[in-house]
């Protein structure tokens, strides 16, 4: 079964997942997000394979979720839009296997999807 990272290259915690993820013998598919961002239907549904409320899967410390003016207790079509819009915003690195998914913090998270 494939297994594909949202990875971002800046970021410790992408390259340390990615990096345990080749120690297991795996070679993820690696979207680099930020180049090819996901699309709200795509951002959907990362978060029903995470499980997670939207709250749980935005940066609010990004500066643009500051410079739009967001709460994490706004609508959830409002973040979602807001992620699709500024994909920095997306919390990382999220690793997807069939019809699961867990964000890689801490890296070793990932192994729960081996």
């Amino acid at each position: 079964m494939t297994i594909t990272i949202w990875f971002n290259p800046r970021c410790s915690k992408c390259r340390d997942t990615l990096a345990l993820l080749e120690a297991e013998g795996i070679e993820p598919e690696v979207r680099r997000y930020l180049e090819d961002p996901p699309n709200e239907y795509e951002i959907r549904d990362a978060i029903d394979k995470l499980g997670l409320p939207v709250s749980e899967v935005i940066r609010p410390g990004e500066p643009a979720f500051q410079d739009m003016a967001l709460s994490e207790d706004a609508d959830p079509d409002l973040l979602i839009a807001a992620m699709a819009e500024n994909p920095g915003l997306i919390e990382r690195p999220i690793v997807f296997r069939g019809d699961r998914a867990v964000i890689g913090r801490p890296p070793r998270k990932v192994l729960d999807l081996l």
